[in-house]
């Protein structure tokens, strides 16, 4: 098993803009004053340079192109349908907003068989949203592939029955908490547990303070220093940032880099910088326009892919 890959399934935008949809628990989203149309070509240009940086280091980063029928606004962010195992395994998940469903298309997996990948089996959690229950990806759930743990903050997008069925059938240890945020002098839950905590290798980024009740805050803590974990500890104002929203990977030489956005990276202290190059570099780039009106960083654009080769 390993944590960290060096190959991303990417998609790029066509219909880019403030999914009015997922605006209604995602308080990372704002409303840019400006057309649509603009809002995409920004974003696209965003995507290009972040996948030109990605592949500079040697990531192996496939693009699949958003299919502009489909009206997908949130397409960018694959990581919230679909997880890949290096099993063979594909996960597909429920999501909160209807037009979000229709990113899951098959076109990717016949493009990862194209790149040579095998999948074998696909566990498919979508029939929950008729209920109205969601898990989104490893939006919702963080993987700590090696321990075989995974981390859940609940939310409307993260169900805890749903969550527990994935870790019986993955195999993985369930490590359940809530993490919420400052919405208006009201304390709500963050969307996606990738916003407040990142995992690599020997290391977690972590906002604890998210983290309200004490039990599960230690019970967090626990597992990552029994893992042997570093944790470098972000304010919840650098989680707005996306300081949490971030992602080890491999690049040329089995080189560890640890992704994130530029106001991530802008919003850290030099000691945390410096904590994280303990471990490995940093590779950042300007997201503005996707995070502004996307609520979504660099994290949620990757999509890991562990399939083995066919």
């Amino acid at each position: 098993m390993s944590q960290t890959t060096n190959t991303i399934l990417m998609i790029r935008p066509v219909n880019f803009r403030m999914n009015e949809q997922t605006a209604v628990n995602n308080y990372f989203q704002e409303d840019l004053d400006i057309k649509n149309a603009e809002i995409n070509a920004k974003a696209q240009v965003e995507f290009d340079d972040f996948v030109e940086k990605l592949r500079a280091i040697g990531v192996n980063v496939i693009v699949e192109q958003d299919d502009k029928l489909m009206d997908t606004p949130d397409s960018i962010f694959p990581n919230n349908w679909v997880s890949f195992h290096e099993n063979g395994d594909v996960g597909l998940y429920p999501m909160f907003a209807e037009n979000r469903r229709k990113e899951r298309r098959d076109e990717v997996f016949i493009r990862l068989e194209e790149e040579g990948f095998q999948i074998n089996n696909i566990i498919d959690y979508t029939s929950a949203e008729d209920e109205g229950y969601f898990l989104e990806g490893t939006g919702s759930l963080l993987l700590d592939r090696i321990n075989s743990k995974a981390y859940c903050a609940l939310s409307p997008r993260a169900d805890e029955e749903l969550f527990i069925e994935f870790c019986e059938d993955f195999e993985y240890t369930p490590i359940v908490f809530t993490a919420n945020q400052n919405v208006d002098g009201k304390r709500l839950a963050i969307y996606h547990t990738n916003v407040m905590m990142c995992l690599a290798e020997q290391f977690s980024v972590i906002c604890l303070d998210t983290i309200d009740d004490k039990k599960e805050r230690k019970n967090v803590v626990k597992n990552l220093k029994q893992d042997g974990k570093a944790i470098i500890e972000i304010t919840e104002s650098q989680m707005h940032q996306f300081a949490g929203n971030m992602l080890q990977v491999k690049g040329e030489n089995d080189q560890r880099y640890l992704v994130m956005s530029k106001a991530a990276h802008d919003s850290l202290t030099s000691k945390q910088v410096a904590d994280i190059e303990k471990f490995c570099p940093i590779l950042s780039s300007s997201l503005e326009t996707i995070e502004t009106c996307g609520g979504g960083s660099a994290r949620c654009m990757m999509a890991e892919v562990f399939l083995p080769k066919a």
